[in-house]
């Protein structure tokens, strides 16, 4: 496991809880939802094997219609055994503290730790920065954005110690940071096509919710889920 997630955990009072190994018990909710991911949402890929269903060019587009599938019909379909929709039942229950822009920032940046040389630099991934000489001979800590090798903040002890001045850049992103790539536009298709049609409603309730012209003026109605979802 990556320290960067347990970072990132520690920094937002994250409790991470792993399953004990043999016992599926403790694993019987994420069991029963992956039943119904593959009941559902995986028979409606083609296979590639002559199997009738939607054809996925690339792992965003996958990512992609899942996201609509479980946002549009998961989370909205009446659970038998709780007797409420998922997103229902969270919704209403007690209020989260959700962290602020700031925090969620720094949780999610990475640190690595390093000894101050003798002329008050430090060394990252083939980079060299300059940090306050005072620091010389210490271990620090430096936080920085994965995919922004330019920018360092320096903590001793835990604390803020300024930041890592470049002195020589040659990587300006860390080797185990990999960018995503844009999503391509969905190709047209023809026949009835389950899961487009859920993309498609996923897509105009996201538009809807940044149009702010809709404040003033209806929006046409979009795609009609009820038959996919049960409602």
């Amino acid at each position: 496991m990556d320290s960067w997630l347990l970072r990132a955990c520690a920094k937002l009072g994250v409790k991470l809880v792993h399953s004990t190994p043999g016992r599926p018990q403790g694993r019987g909710k994420i069991e029963r939802f992956f039943r119904t991911v593959n009941s559902e949402f995986v028979i409606e890929i083609a296979s590639g094997d002559g199997q009738a269903g939607r054809q996925i060019d690339s792992l965003l587009e996958m990512n992609r219609l899942f996201t609509a599938w479980t946002e549009n019909v998961y989370h909205r379909r009446v659970h038998s055994e709780t007797g409420a929709a998922p997103l229902a039942r969270w919704m209403n229950g007690h209020p989260l503290t959700v962290p602020n822009p700031a925090d969620l920032a720094e949780a999610f940046r990475w640190s690595e730790h390093r000894t101050v040389s003798k002329t008050a630099l430090v060394s990252l991934h083939g980079n060299r920065y300059q940090v306050d000489p005072l620091l010389v001979g210490q271990r620090v800590e430096l936080v920085f954005d994965p995919f922004d090798l330019s920018f360092l903040r320096v903590r001793a002890n835990g604390q803020d110690a300024g930041t890592a001045l470049p002195f020589q850049i040659s990587r300006h992103s860390h080797p185990k940071a990999r960018p995503e790539t844009p999503a391509e536009e969905p190709r047209p298709t023809t026949g009835i096509d389950y899961l487009g049609l859920i993309d498609t409603a996923h897509r105009a309730e996201l538009a809807d919710k940044v149009n702010y012209a809709a404040l003033s003026e209806p929006m046409p109605p979009t795609a009609n889920l009820t038959d996919l979802t049960g409602e």
